[in-house]
């Protein structure tokens, strides 16, 4: 599931491309909203909930909208000028089709479509914790929502949104390398949440205008990561066999990895992926 760097950089590059202007033409093709006609109205702005993208629209009459969508596992939108000629009309991936007059904007694979009044925002996302990369970024509060979980994996709690909003799976593996503490560590076994997610906030900083997630320092491909996706080959600091392992409950598992030289505490059910 994308990162919540990945999700602000979709909602800048389509708040750049579509603010301002009319949609000429608007499919929803969700069963909950086909019926919903957003033409005519003007989209105001493109903007990121954590790993939410809240597209604001106005029609000519009436309260302001939003266009809700999430990206899941493998959803994307993709910009290209009008003018070019579409391809893949009918793909019966495309969950949204929107155009303006210069501009076509493609939302496929799209985990969520929903249209929703923009004033019942805070009733449909209040249960987000501080957004990483948002107005709201508290550090103060998300510690304290953190810590409230001290018997949970400090992998589970950073990865609860109701506790923090735009970390997935990359950096929570990521973080708990940098910090020396395996992903099946305890809240309570961690010496500084806060240290951890003031690091939290910066790595997604400092990512967050381009497409490569680095927390090594490096951009070139294969090195950006510490363990991440590293299962079975040798760690960057001392060598050894990165573990990887299955972390969550039985219906929200995901895959996690670490040095078992570099970072202390359990280990995660094993497995065999790389």
């Amino acid at each position: 599931m994308p990162e919540g760097d990945t999700v602000w950089l979709t909602c800048q590059r389509l708040n750049n491309a579509l603010a301002n202007q009319v949609l000429t033409r608007a499919e929803l093709r969700v069963p909950s909203v086909a019926g919903v006609d957003l033409a005519g109205t003007t989209i105001v702005d493109v903007v990121s909930r954590g790993k939410h993208i809240l597209m604001h629209v106005q029609p000519p009459q009436g309260p302001q909208l939003t266009l809700h969508s999430h990206l899941r596992m493998d959803g994307a939108w993709l910009l290209s000028q009008k003018s070019r000629i579409p391809s893949g009309r009918d793909d019966h991936r495309i969950r949204v089709w929107l155009e303006t007059e210069t501009m076509r904007a493609v939302g496929v694979d799209l985990g969520e479509v929903d249209v929703l009044r923009t004033s019942d925002e805070p009733a449909a996302f209040g249960y987000l914790g501080p957004d990483l990369l948002g107005p709201d970024w508290n550090l103060d509060e998300a510690t304290r929502r953190v810590l409230v979980s001290t018997d949970r994996t400090i992998h589970e709690a950073l990865l609860d949104q109701g506790n923090v909003a735009g970390i997935g799976n990359l950096y929570g593996n990521e973080l708990c390398f940098l910090f020396g503490i395996t992903p099946a560590a305890l809240v309570s076994e961690v010496a500084d949440v806060r240290a951890v997610l003031e690091r939290a906030h910066r790595l997604l900083e400092l990512n967050k205008n381009r497409a490569a997630q680095s927390t090594t320092g490096e951009l070139g491909v294969g090195k950006e990561q510490w363990v991440f996706e590293r299962g079975g080959k040798p760690c960057r600091r001392c060598g050894s066999r990165i573990k990887s392992g299955l972390l969550g409950t039985r219906t929200q598992q995901r895959f996690v990895y670490w040095c078992p030289k570099c970072q202390r505490g359990p280990d995660a059910n094993p497995v065999s992926r790389r």
